[in-house]
């Protein structure tokens, strides 16, 4: 598939996957790890704000932890 170079803009692009969800503890996305607020004010972010945005999205998926519930959890607490 050829790229149109009618709509390539020259901006750092959302790092949105579609998959929007909050963490209820850590309060990011668990798609893409940007706040609420980030991806609120994103379309009208500078460059420079979008860029330290990115920069700081690989030092917060340690943030994510998996659920501690569930019936394996529980599984093991009758053992």
């Amino acid at each position: 598939m050829m790229k149109d170079d009618i709509w390539h803009r020259d901006e750092i692009e959302s790092p949105c996957v579609k998959v929007c969800v909050i963490h209820p503890q850590e309060r990011l996305c668990t798609g893409c790890l940007r706040t609420a607020r980030e991806i609120t004010l994103w379309s009208n972010m500078s460059q420079d704000e979008r860029r330290e945005v990115m920069d700081d999205l690989a030092n917060r998926s340690g943030r994510l932890r998996k659920r501690r519930g569930g019936r394996a959890a529980r599984l093991k607490r009758q053992d």
